[in-house]
């Protein structure tokens, strides 16, 4: 298995590494298409407004990182949630496929729509997989069983050795009067 993660890692990331470099150094291009989401962000937030351009190459320099450390196998989990967190706005921005015009533009659109949805998915899987190591939720599950067992074990043994601790105190007391 690490081989394979040892491969599909970067072919996961391949697309974040380049659509990440190309909003960071040509951001223009995407900004009509990012302004859809922005500019409603910028009523709630007015430190946003103006700011469509730095949101992109913000977004696309996090992809960058991201699918760096993802395809380099370093922290792979955080980078792969991180990049299903900036899959969202960019899907939502750039392929809105329901506000096409022509039904060949919407089909496109769509496409890349559910292209997107799938690289969720994978992101997805990759930032639950442990690497053939225990989950969080297992580790959780097994330290309270392993607890709830000391417990017993401890329960057992004090009223196993309680009892005649009891006793040779009771005799004592009977014998030193």
């Amino acid at each position: 298995m690490p081989v394979l993660r040892l491969i599909a890692r970067p072919m996961l990331a391949s697309m974040f590494l380049a659509g990440g470099l190309d909003a960071v150094r040509n951001p223009a291009r995407l900004v009509p298409a990012a302004a859809k989401v922005v500019q409603p962000l910028a009523e709630q937030l007015p430190a946003l407004k103006d700011r469509t351009e730095q949101a992109v190459r913000l977004n696309g320099a996090v992809q960058l990182a991201a699918g760096t450390l993802l395809a380099l196998g370093r922290k792979p989990r955080i980078a792969a949630l991180v990049l299903a967190a900036t899959l969202v706005p960019t899907t939502w921005a750039g392929h809105r496929f329901w506000e096409a015009d022509t039904p060949e533009e919407r089909e496109q659109q769509m496409i890349h729509f559910l292209k997107n949805v799938s690289m969720m998915g994978g992101l997805l899987l990759a930032a639950a997989d442990t690497g053939g190591r225990p989950s969080l939720a297992w580790r959780g599950r097994h330290a309270v069983h392993t607890a709830r067992h000391d417990v017993a074990l401890a329960g057992r043994t004090a009223r196993a050795t309680g009892r005649p601790a009891a006793r040779a105190g009771r005799l004592s007391a009977h014998l030193s009067h």
